[in-house]
């Protein structure tokens, strides 16, 4: 991009200013002073720097732009606006409005350019890993000598919030240790939070953070020169081995007389009166939403952005010649569907689950079904938080990954996150985003707690992004009450878009990572035990991925009742309708390994599985108040926090007994 004589820079700048303050002044709500702050280094970052093209945000090898400090969301839409994606000036003055295309925060899906969607502070720079960690690994997979086709870097913007978020500690250390080089953070360094001057609470020495994870800091320098942060970015794309911060200082709220260099320009309109003379101080003479044609001009991308991406696509016609079967596989990767195998891969697991009917920890079998699918499909990327001997997410298919002096990456699909359960979910949301790889991650599911925003914002997104949570229930044992999940499986289940599956046995482990990995469009979690599980002989294994099915129907005789069973107390519910049918008493078990599915199959369905007029009794090691949704008559449950002490000893204390759960049963039928 070109700017003309007369689009200096400044006036480049000076738009984005007006875009801000006249929008969020629109709104009468939003946040002018980053954008406003950070104008300048804008101008240097998308008018000299960034390969994109506006006509088609979703172009394999453009650089990818992370807005971290997502508030200062008008920076962004200014920059679509003004470089020639499509959000008309009409989205522009809807800010924050219903069905616009501008809401509060960027959101992935809803705004064209927009990578992912940022807002909760620190999430924005550890997704901006994730998406440089995938560019890496696919230049890996598909880059061959003379074929680059995968060359491009990753932007974040940040700001004082995103750097005292701990998460951006998880995630910029292993952006060192895995070297990088090509994401390039621009740190807004204003020194102002929405509580005013942040040196009282914020004093950490950020160059000398970033340097201890092995991060190249450049600067400060001077975030309103333009020049200046020119030559910084310049720089920065030179590193071989290397991520590089670039410390830019600026003034919050850039050109207001009055609020700038203030905690009033960081979130509240400026109002009527300092936007007049705001408007006179930076010469801009224009009506609110008025840009000029030689501005627009001189921020026009989508030439230089056909010319950049017409490019490629000669090298990558090339590629093709030469390799077509990769260049094949790398169109199918990108465009995120699985493998013409998977299906018959995963038909093939779940038949060998159901006839081998192994009696194994469901973290196990879900080892088991990884091993086949990690085979079938080469985009997995597992990984652990540091319990990969406890998760079981690795296969004979996924060595460690691990990079080397010079930074390149040797052949490993497997991730050792550290002990980082929050870094490693956001990450692998930036994975996602990416495209080219379906990531999965490893934890205990009662440290979903420190993960539990990134999972609701992967939700949020609607992307593909699977975790495996293993130690599921009071059946840790001995490690006690902190390390026992009670109401964690419940209140996931309460994420809208997240599928949940808590499967019973080999089978419907398989099932759920089918269903997990075959849903381009919703992340799922795996609740999965610790202690083995009996396999349940089943006649239509179909049915699993409907979320709940009928198991085990009475031998002789109609149900008087329905037990509603997950994980491993499915085995609980199958032995109680044996003591129950020895009394004379007839019911039938439904397990249901994942709710939300179930929740989306049709009337009739739900109906034949559970009928009306069937009392029903809900088993499940974990609060009880989920249950009553499904008009349960009862609920064996746990509505306190566990012990320590041996599981089986834990499991009769809490009343998880085959005998306590018959008990339930004739209680509820006498009413």
């Amino acid at each position: 991009m070109s700017a003309t004589a007369t689009a200096t820079p400044s006036m480049m700048a000076t738009a984005i200013r007006a875009l801000a303050m006249d929008a969020v002044q629109a709104a009468n709500s939003g946040h002018p002073g980053a954008p406003m702050g950070m104008a300048d280094i804008a101008v240097a970052l998308w008018g000299r720097h960034l390969r994109h093209n506006p006509t088609n945000p979703h172009w394999a090898d453009r650089d990818r732009f992370v807005l971290s400090n997502g508030h200062g969301s008008m920076l962004i839409y200014s920059l679509l606006h003004l470089t020639g994606y499509a959000l008309p000036i009409e989205e522009l003055k809807a800010f924050r409005q219903m069905h616009s295309k501008t809401p509060g925060h960027p959101e992935v899906g809803m705004t064209a350019g927009v990578e992912t969607t940022t807002g909760p502070l620190g999430q924005g720079i550890t997704n901006a890993v994730g998406l440089a960690l995938a560019e890496k690994l696919l230049a890996r997979d598909f880059n061959r000598d003379g074929h680059t086709v995968v060359n491009h870097n990753t932007f974040a913007f940040l700001g004082d919030g995103c750097l005292m978020e701990g998460i951006s500690h998880e995630a910029c250390a292993l952006a060192g240790v895995w070297k990088l080089n090509k994401l390039i953070a621009i740190y807004d360094d204003n020194g102002i939070s929405i509580d005013g001057k942040v040196e009282p609470w914020f004093g950490d020495n950020t160059a000398q953070r970033f340097a201890a994870y092995g991060w190249n800091v450049i600067g400060p320098v001077d975030g309103h020169n333009v020049d200046a942060v020119d030559d910084a970015i310049a720089k920065a794309k030179k590193s071989a081995d290397k991520p590089t911060l670039i410390i830019a200082k600026t003034t919050i709220g850039k050109g207001s007389p009055n609020r700038a260099g203030t905690a009033k320009a960081h979130g509240e309109a400026l109002g009527p009166d300092e936007i007049k003379l705001t408007r006179e101080a930076l010469g801009w003479t224009h009506e609110p939403f008025v840009i000029p044609a030689e501005v627009y001009a001189a921020w026009d991308a989508k030439a230089s952005g056909a010319k950049l991406e017409a490019a490629w696509d000669e090298r990558f016609a090339a590629y093709a010649k030469a390799h077509p079967e990769l260049a094949a596989e790398f169109k199918r990767r990108m465009a995120g569907q699985v493998p013409a195998n998977f299906a018959q891969a995963a038909v093939d697991a779940v038949i060998k689950a159901n006839t081998e009917a192994q009696t194994v920890a469901s973290r196990k079998a879900s080892q088991l079904a990884l091993e086949a699918f990690t085979a079938a499909v080469p985009e997995l990327l597992g990984g652990s938080a540091d319990l990969t001997g406890s998760n079981l997410t690795n296969t004979s298919h996924t060595p460690n990954l691990r990079f080397d002096a010079a930074g390149l990456p040797n052949n490993g699909r497997h991730v050792n996150y550290g002990v980082r359960e929050f870094g490693m979910a956001a990450i692998m949301n930036g994975v996602a985003l990416h495209g080219g790889f379906i990531p999965y991650g490893g934890t205990f599911l009662t440290f979903s707690d420190y993960s539990r925003n990134a999972i609701r914002m992967a939700a949020l997104m609607k992307i593909r992004v699977i975790h495996v949570m293993t130690h599921d229930s009071i059946g840790v044992g001995e490690d006690g009450p902190t390390h026992q999940p009670v109401e964690h499986v419940s209140s996931l289940r309460l994420i809208p878009g997240l599928d949940v599956w808590r499967p019973g046995d080999t089978a419907e482990t398989v099932v759920a990572w089918t269903m997990a990995i075959g849903n381009a469009t919703r992340p799922s979690l795996l609740a999965l035990s610790r202690q083995n599980i009996s396999y349940a002989a089943k006649t239509n294994v179909d049915e699993i991925a409907k979320g709940a099915y009928v198991l085990s129907e009475p031998a002789k005789g109609k149900a008087k009742a329905v037990i509603i069973a997950t994980g491993s107390e499915v085995q609980l519910a199958l032995k109680a309708q044996e003591q129950l049918a020895a009394e004379g008493i007839k019911v039938r078990v439904v397990s249901m390994p994942s709710t939300s599915v179930f929740d989306r199959q049709d009337k009739a369905y739900k109906k034949a599985v559970l009928p009306k007029g069937l009392p029903r009794i809900a088993v499940e090691m974990g609060v009880s108040d989920y249950w009553w949704k499904y008009g349960c008559a009862a609920v064996v449950g746990i509505d306190s926090f566990g012990e320590s002490g041996p599981a089986p000893e834990l499991f009769k204390h809490f009343g998880f007994t085959a005998e306590n759960v018959a008990a339930t049963v004739k209680a509820v039928l006498k009413g």
